[in-house]
């Protein structure tokens, strides 16, 4: 009896990824992880799946709802697809504690959350995670956030900046306006919405969360401070004197500054924000996310200082910093504004080699065999079609240049090469193919 039929398609939030999409994601990955290497970062592969004790009671009640679970067999080990890149990395560090400190590691994997599929958001997606293991200093975060402009910079992106802010700070306005420590959350979050729904927003929200009037007005009195850069820094050193944890947030800042500056890294690129909040709750100090202008997408990277996240794995815990580069909502924007480089095209493949008949398959496959030792990246036509038919599949598929070899070139030791974009052709001697068609391809992709 033939099986049924089963309907192809995949589970919500999931999508297949076609080659020409893989060809511009290999190349957003390949930009980004040249930059983490020219900072000294080291790649690192974790398990698709952690123990659910790993993951459980790291991220806040909100966010564990949405962490997929997975278990083999009765009686098998609880197990999780890894919610991000950060708690694996964290118990890493407390598991091979001989690793040199600092530990600075990359690492570009997927996945997975259930969350509701929308625009830029979806079930199974790459994190790409740059990190600092064992420093406090101030220079990590600042290496992060240079991190994120130099990744940002060579794809292309000329509207973006980093918004920076620190929990220490944000802890020293709950103090300020007398919050209780139980409400702290609902402050954070809409402190979180003040950009979206604005000052009366804000206190509709407060007022909804259960504080009390006059820690409202003295908490909304603080958010109508709209100062740039250090004299923002300065405005909340005088305002918030009296509350420590604050005013180590705001030398936290200061320190950052200069560095950000030191490293060459332009003002308009970035901005302190004591009104940002980051929503996952193991961060301890600075914090920062970026957000292009044009389109709206939300946040394209997200991070900050978790000093106290490898201690839940260990007695000795480790300082720590590190940022996430939405990956998928910068290959979103960089399609939707069409910033892909032109060499960045429908196909790998730089070369066809053609076949004229059954006699000349041996030629061809040496041709083709000569060609990829030399770097060039080669597809050979399967049949012998007509010269128009094969040319035709390599418009098609965008292979920008064909190798022509009939029997006349053969004997006469030379090929014809095509240029597919202006169509010309030109013949040269067989020891030249592979140069002339390095000569080209170094053209093309400039």
């Amino acid at each position: 009896m033939t099986p049924p039929k089963v309907q192809p398609r995949v589970p919500r939030g999931m999508r297949d990824i076609l080659p020409q999409q893989m060809i511009q994601r290999q190349y957003v990955m390949d930009v980004v992880r040249g930059v983490f290497e020219s900072f000294g970062f080291e790649p690192l592969q974790t398990p698709s799946l952690e123990l659910k004790d790993t993951l459980m009671g790291k991220y806040g009640p909100d966010a564990e709802k949405l962490i997929y679970y997975a278990q083999h067999a009765q009686g098998s080990e609880d197990l999780a697809l890894r919610y991000d890149l950060s708690v694996p990395l964290c118990r890493v560090a407390a598991m091979y504690r001989d690793l040199r400190k600092p530990l600075k590691r990359y690492q570009i994997a997927p996945v997975w959350r259930a969350e509701r599929p929308q625009k830029g958001r979806y079930r199974e997606f790459y994190q790409c995670d740059v990190d600092i293991v064992g420093c406090e200093s101030m220079l990590a975060d600042a290496e992060i956030i240079s991190v994120i402009y130099e990744a940002l910079n060579k794809l292309g992106f000329a509207q973006f900046r980093v918004t920076i802010n620190t929990r220490k700070i944000l802890a020293g306005l709950g103090q300020y306006a007398g919050v209780p420590e139980e409400q702290l959350g609902g402050l954070y979050r809409a402190i979180d919405k003040l950009q979206k729904i604005g000052l009366e927003g804000v206190k509709e929200e407060l007022r909804e969360n259960g504080l009390a009037e006059e820690v409202v007005t003295r908490l909304l009195d603080l958010l109508r401070v709209q100062v740039a850069g250090e004299q923002v820094l300065a405005e909340l050193r005088e305002r918030l004197a009296d509350y420590p944890v604050a005013l180590r947030g705001i030398a936290e800042m200061e320190e950052l500054r200069g560095y950000l500056a030191a490293l060459g890294i332009p003002e308009d690129r970035y901005q302190m924000d004591f009104t940002m909040v980051r929503g996952l709750e193991y961060y301890t100090g600075p914090i920062y996310e970026t957000v292009v202008e044009e389109p709206k997408v939300g946040s394209i990277t997200g991070g900050g200082r978790y000093d106290e996240l490898i201690g839940m794995f260990t007695n000795t815990s480790f300082p720590a910093t590190g940022t996430s580069l939405g990956i998928e909502r910068i290959i979103d924007v960089m399609t939707e504004l069409n910033m892909f480089p032109a060499s960045i095209g429908a196909t790998v493949t730089r070369a066809l080699v053609t076949q004229f008949d059954a006699n000349s398959t041996a030629a061809s496959l040496g041709l083709a065999t000569e060609l990829r030792r030399a770097g060039v990246k080669t597809e050979l036509y399967f049949s012998a079609d007509s010269l128009g038919k094969q040319i035709g599949y390599a418009a098609k598929k965008g292979i920008p240049f064909v190798v022509i070899a009939g029997p006349d070139e053969l004997a006469a030791g030379q090929v014809a090469l095509r240029d597919m974009s202006s169509g010309q052709q030109q013949t040269v001697a067989r020891e030249q193919m592979a140069p002339t068609l390095q000569t080209w391809i170094s053209r093309l992709e400039k």
